[in-house]
């Protein structure tokens, strides 16, 4: 029993020091102007995991101009972070370093905050690849300020300098309410926000980060969503207005991925899909048409190739150069065939 309080006795100094030196590198490696931001640069955020498909996420809007590359931090298979308020940064890059180490989303913020000398005016949330969940509001974080933390549902919202303190509530009454996925409930929590009246200041800029449960060693790809409105009177609408269009662009990637692989059907699926969310696009037709064309569903693709001519007749000079990149056959009555569809 003796050596076993040893060991973690330790372990638990080994942690400790682990925990300095990385962030005496983080540290090192964020400029100075970002490292302890003297005005507050968040307002209201969510931390958030979905239990039925494992995906997490942070999804933000504040009164400061681009939260996007400072607020949200998340890993698929690892966690997600939010810091804000008078926030220090290196809480994204450290507190993910030691989840992924296998330290709970409680155990990485605990560390993180014995560390901080400044942990009164910091307010942070994290959740981890398993659903816990922790959530900090430092003392001296500019009312209105608070969090609700639900382990439950997974989730947590937090929020500072707000003109109330309905604020949180009503995001973390809104994430519940919400049907859809995990992205349409961090909006909804957001909107619910600003319907309360949100930041005293009003509001500027926000945005939405979503990883993958798992990883796939291609962070390119584990990133479902993450985009960001730098400077916008609406940001949070704007925000869903690209979300949905990132849903068809996600479509529309794994349509040329099963290009790709020879599957014309699925690519022929998915592009579908795409046009479906997003018809306004013109470029997403054009590929479900060249999809059928190169697998003999040339007179399916005619009519494709004909709306698309007719609304963008720029179009048309793309499809001889198809042949060379294999996307459509070597084959001139074909290209012959297509490009009579033009105007």
């Amino acid at each position: 029993m003796r050596q076993f309080q040893i060991v973690i006795a330790l372990v638990g100094c080994f942690t400790m020091i682990s925990c300095a030196i990385i962030k005496q590198e983080l540290q090192r490696t964020i400029p100075t102007s970002q490292r302890h931001f003297q005005r507050p640069v968040a307002t209201y955020s969510i931390v958030a995991r979905d239990p039925d498909t494992g995906e997490m996420g942070v999804a933000v809007q504040s009164h400061w101009f681009s939260v996007g590359p400072i607020v949200p931090w998340a890993e698929a298979g690892v966690g997600a972070v939010a810091t804000q308020s008078f926030v220090d940064p290196a809480y994204g890059p450290l507190g993910l370093e030691l989840m992924r180490a296998g330290r709970t989303a409680s155990e990485s913020l605990r560390s993180l905050l014995a560390g901080d000398e400044g942990q009164a005016v910091r307010q942070v949330a994290m959740i981890d690849a398993s659903g816990n969940v922790a959530t900090h509001t430092g003392e001296r974080c500019i009312a209105a300020a608070g969090h609700v933390t639900d382990s439950e549902n997974q989730f947590s919202v937090q929020a500072n300098l707000m003109l109330g303190d309905e604020v949180w509530p009503a995001m973390a009454k809104a994430y519940r309410q919400t049907t859809g996925d995990l992205a349409d409930k961090m909006l909804a929590a957001l909107e619910a926000a600003q319907s309360v009246g949100g930041d005293i200041r009003g509001k500027q800029s926000a945005a939405i980060l979503i990883v993958a449960a798992e990883s796939t060693g291609k962070p390119w790809i584990d990133r479902k969503f993450d985009l960001r409105i730098e400077d916008h009177p609406h940001p949070v609408q704007e925000l869903k207005r690209l979300v949905q269009l990132q849903r068809a662009y996600l479509h529309m990637n794994a349509g040329d991925l099963a290009m790709e692989e020879s599957d014309f059907a699925k690519a022929s699926q998915e592009y579908s899909a795409a046009e479906k969310i997003a018809p306004h696009i013109v470029e997403i037709p054009f590929w479900h048409a060249v999809t059928l064309a190169s697998s003999g569903k040339v007179e399916k693709s005619l009519p494709i190739f004909k709306r698309v001519f007719a609304r963008e007749p720029i179009w048309a000079e793309l499809v001889p150069r198809l042949v060379k990149s294999e996307l459509l056959p070597d084959n001139s009555e074909l290209i012959e065939k297509i490009l009579s569809q033009a105007p």
